[in-house]
């Protein structure tokens, strides 16, 4: 059970961690029906920044800019969403996923630069210090020229075929906008578990020409089966407790059995049906204690030992992730324990009266 409920966790919280990589917990944009890529744009507005950025629970605010594009090469054409960023920008998702080469420079060269995911690289055939052309579809359509310098990899391969990183002040040229103008902003905070309070106060903070969304909004699907993921925890947790319910009546009917004669004989002297239980329901419980003891040693070992070793690995296609990730929450493996151990002493109740149902006169005679 407890590396049942660290894997899931686990699992939930690296895939969580890579979606907030490419969309931050709440994004600002400008309020429209407006579903594509390239929103309408919304205006810098320090003094917003600053109010967001000194409310408690929030990390940090940033821009970006999108423009869509196909990158076209010799062998492929691909279509892409460059995401311009600025050069405060938190590089910490992509760095810890780089692969090569590093993120874009603070100063602009005279070629614009682009960070590109290994999955496009791939297919485009390109590789670091390369050049490539993106076409964007504008009237007239234009073309500009970028100087490949980080290759990354998330493992989300949906999302990773999708982004590619430039200059926030690229973006702005394409889109034709004034300085002053960005797509959107990012917000981080501390606790994603507040993700939803925190969403209406951004609301709250808001001006009425913006629209505050949030990553489950995003990526309503992948969350939704994300959360999928807690009834199987449930399940196999349900499994496990009748299994191990079923062996505890199993062992204790057997203690029963064996000691008949000894219940019989404390009958005979007297001893209540109830002080007769309460004997066989403390030796039950030392046996609990101890499966729960081994139990513990045993699956928080293999849990630490693949979380720092990462031994049992996966393929990364098909599960996003290249090892099977491990989350020990200390809250979960105790209310576990506690839990484990109520339900199978609830459980002994049922054999306990078994007791009753032995005849004194009967167990001595036969013995």
């Amino acid at each position: 059970m407890i590396i049942a409920i660290s894997i899931v966790k686990g699992y939930q919280q690296q895939v969580r961690n890579k979606l907030i990589g490419f969309n931050s917990p709440i994004q600002v944009t400008h309020l429209d029906l407006n579903n594509s890529f390239e929103s309408s744009p919304i205006e810098i507005d320090s003094t917003y920044e600053k109010l967001i950025a000194s409310q408690p629970g929030f990390l940090w605010i940033q821009s970006y800019s999108n423009k869509a594009g196909i990158i076209k090469t010799n062998e492929a054409f691909e279509g892409i969403l460059l995401k311009g960023v600025p050069n405060n920008y938190n590089w910490e998702f992509i760095k810890e996923h780089l692969v090569e080469g590093t993120v874009l420079n603070k100063i602009e060269n005279s070629q614009p630069e682009i960070v590109l995911s290994a999955i496009t690289a791939k297919r485009m055939q390109v590789k670091i210090g390369e050049s490539i052309l993106i076409y964007f579809v504008d009237d007239p359509p234009r073309l500009r020229k970028f100087k490949i310098v980080g290759i990354f990899d998330s493992g989300l391969s949906d999302l990773d075929e999708l982004y590619a990183y430039t200059n926030e002040s690229i973006i702005k040229k394409l889109n034709k906008w004034p300085s002053q103008y960005i797509s959107g902003y990012e917000i981080n905070i501390n606790n994603f578990e507040e993700i939803e309070p925190k969403t209406l106060e951004v609301e709250s903070l808001t001006t009425m020409d913006k629209g505050v969304s949030n990553i489950f909004k995003v990526y309503p699907q992948l969350f939704d089966w994300l959360n999928l993921l807690d009834m199987n925890v449930l399940i196999i947790l349900i499994l496990m407790v009748a299994v191990a319910g079923i062996n505890m009546i199993t062992a204790l009917l057997i203690l029963i059995l064996e000691r008949s004669n000894m219940v019989g004989l404390l009958k005979a002297l007297g001893a209540k049906d109830k002080q007769i239980s309460q004997i066989f329901l403390f030796l039950a419980m030392r046996i609990i204690i101890l499966g729960l003891l081994f139990g513990n040693i045993f699956g928080l070992g293999i849990s630490l030992i693949q979380k720092y070793f990462g031994i049992i690995k996966l393929n990364e296609s098909a599960y996003y992730l290249n090892t099977v990730p491990i989350e020990i929450n200390p809250v979960h493996i105790i209310l576990l324990n506690l839990g484990s151990f109520v339900i199978c002493l609830l459980i002994l109740l049922i054999p306990a009266r078994f007791i009753s149902k032995i005849n004194p006169i009967k167990t001595i005679k036969f013995n």
